[in-house]
């Protein structure tokens, strides 16, 4: 029974499409983001200056540049997508440090935060494997 599920398993694995759609919500949190900061500016130079991010305006746009930029180069399976796996995941452990410090916090909010620094670092895990998975497509095609 398990021979009779997993051939058609195997075969969508090795569709094209699918790395696609994998690679479109592995980073739908990164281009999300800066697809908003984009159309909202002023909030995302708020949301800078919130953190301590000075000037804002140059923080505001080099994020949406990595988010942005990062995601298309995933997205697009190039021969470049570790670059840009590597930049979002550098981003990603930034904002850790930036906007997560459950070390410095108590109780609840300490338990949140440290369970977004956590979620954070499985992204980072995701980010290599597609940039694996990229470059073994490259390979392969």
């Amino acid at each position: 029974m398990l021979t009779s599920i997993s051939k058609p398993i195997e075969s969508l694995l090795h569709t094209r499409w699918l790395y696609y759609v994998g690679a479109v919500l592995l980073t739908f949190i990164f281009w999300g983001s800066g697809i908003a900061k984009l159309t909202d500016f002023a909030n995302a130079q708020k949301e800078m200056a919130m953190f301590g991010l000075n000037p804002p305006a140059l923080y505001a746009i080099a994020t949406i540049i990595v988010q942005l930029g990062g995601s298309a180069l995933i997205i697009s399976g190039s021969r470049l997508a570790w670059l840009g796996a590597g930049a979002l995941a550098v981003f990603t452990i930034l904002t850790i440090f930036i906007a997560h410090r459950f070390w410095e916090m108590t109780g609840e909010q300490a338990f949140h935060e440290k369970m977004f620094a956590f979620e954070h670092i499985t992204v980072i895990g995701g980010l290599i494997v597609i940039s694996i998975l990229a470059e073994l497509r490259r390979k392969t095609a």
